[in-house]
């Protein structure tokens, strides 16, 4: 039985580290899950004492316990381990795990690693490392269950039992033609329910049912498409139909943690980053953060030029700068609500462009209930404001703001479920209309509406 490990569990491994008992190690590690494991070897601070405790894990279980450590702990191992350690390693390993190693290890780990590897291994990692990057190709695997659709039932379970071993999955097969094209995928559920002389062209999924992507396609459409059709795995094909690869659930979930970390990093107006927070240098967290920034400050020039030139009324009226804070916070807060529930939308396939009409509408029914509550919210909080603390507020200042709050709030919302639907018509990103980008544009619009407004009932007489 697999356990789930807690921190007084992982205390009790590192007092066994610390007295060298390593017999009493492995026969804990052995009943723990690859993950935990990872976990603690990650833990322990000594390098040589990590690669120690690597090296009593056994060999069947080694090379899994591997893939969950971070990539600075790999890097670490392969610099201690001998060559034969390494060359033993690279074989236990499945194709997409030393692929995702080779990406991020310097480049003196990677030249190691390849001297020793075996041609074949070799081959296969170099031609998926030339694939472009987040694409289906780059993630894939080669080690997946392929049939020929000339065999029964028996004989692609014989087929299995003899080299299922050695692949990352055996759930769902693939059925393959003299020329490697895919016609068709069977569930390993399906293989076994049938009976041994049944024809596997007879239970296949093939036709409209066959999903699968091709090595160019994007990251991103692999998780959609998982997601939608419920798959363990998504098989991969050439532009001529034939099969190349699969990408497993565990790749998908990582394609999907990925994205989503990357949409968070522009939804704030971050330039996206390769590696985690505390393994990021300042130098390039300050290089990652400062184009947007420079970008939004000389933005706020528009918002600067407004302020500057309806200074006269600001100075004249009493009230009217003191409500500017509120209504550009509102604006922005408005958007931005709009905008990250269009942008989810997109991502996940739920809104499409041709939506926009229907998406504007619901927005504005919505944009019209809020501000009208948030308006009516207002007038009581200035004229509650005004018997407190004896203000001179009119109101004619008073129903401007409010005014100004209801057309502010609808813009925003409007302009919340435009711009990220322009952005994917043009084939940006959606997720940088968002955030910051999108609170430096409705602050501008905010201002306009509010000195417009301000103009027509104050300046010019209600």
């Amino acid at each position: 039985m697999v356990h789930i490990m807690d921190e007084t569990a992982f205390e009790n491994l590192r007092n066994l580290v610390e007295t060298k008992q390593y017999k009493a190690l492995r026969d804990e590690l052995v009943d723990m899950a690859y993950a935990d494991i990872a976990e603690f070897i990650m833990s322990i601070d000594e390098p040589q004492t990590s690669v120690t405790v690597f090296r009593i894990l056994p060999k069947d279980s080694s090379a899994d316990v591997f893939a969950y450590l971070d990539t600075d702990r790999q890097a670490e191992i392969i610099e201690l381990f001998t060559d034969r350690e390494i060359e033993r390693l690279m074989d236990d390993l499945f194709v997409d795990d030393a692929v995702d190693l080779l990406e991020e290890v310097p480049a003196s780990v990677v030249k190691r690693i390849l001297e020793n590897t075996d041609k074949e291994t070799r081959e296969v990692i170099n031609k998926i490392l030339e694939y472009p990057e987040n694409s289906a190709g780059s993630v894939m695997t080669i080690e997946m269950v392929e049939l020929h659709d000339r065999l029964t039932v028996g004989e692609a379970i014989k087929n299995i039992r003899r080299t299922g071993v050695d692949k990352e999955t055996i759930y769902t097969c693939y059925v393959i033609d003299d020329k490697r094209h895919l016609v068709g995928t069977i569930p390993l559920r399906r293989l076994i329910l049938n009976d041994e002389d049944v024809p596997l062209t007879e239970i296949m999924s093939d036709d409209e049912q066959l999903i699968f992507v091709r090595t160019l396609d994007d990251q991103e459409e692999v998780a959609s498409i998982a997601k939608k059709y419920d798959l363990l795995s998504v098989p991969v094909v050439d532009k001529e139909n034939r099969l190349v690869g699969i990408i497993t659930i565990d790749d998908i979930v990582d394609i999907i943690d990925d994205e989503a970390t990357e949409d968070f990093e522009k939804m704030a107006s971050l330039r996206p980053s390769e590696d985690e927070y505390l393994k990021t240098n300042v130098l390039t967290l300050a290089k990652n953060r400062m184009p947007w920034l420079l970008i939004l400050m000389i933005s706020s020039t528009f918002t600067g030029q407004i302020i500057e030139g309806f200074e006269n009324q600001l100075a004249a009226i009493a009230g009217l700068t003191a409500c500017i804070p509120m209504l550009m916070g509102t604006g922005g807060n408005s958007g931005s609500q709009a905008s990250t529930l269009i942008i989810r939308g997109l991502a996940l396939g739920e809104i499409k462009i041709k939506d926009y009409f229907r998406v504007l509408w619901k927005e504005i029914r919505v944009s019209v209930i809020c501000g009208a509550v948030l308006a009516l919210a207002n007038w009581v909080r200035m004229l509650i404001l005004r018997a407190v603390t004896g203000g001179d507020t009119s109101n004619s200042v008073i129903l401007v703001v409010c005014l100004s709050l209801l057309c502010v709030v609808i813009v925003a919302k409007m302009m919340g479920c435009t711009l990220p639907i322009i952005a994917k018509l043009l084939k940006l990103d959606p997720a940088l209309m968002t955030g910051p980008v999108m609170s430096t544009v409705v602050d501008a619009v905010s201002l306009l509406i509010y000195f417009a407004l301000t103009s027509v009932f104050i300046t010019k007489g209600l």
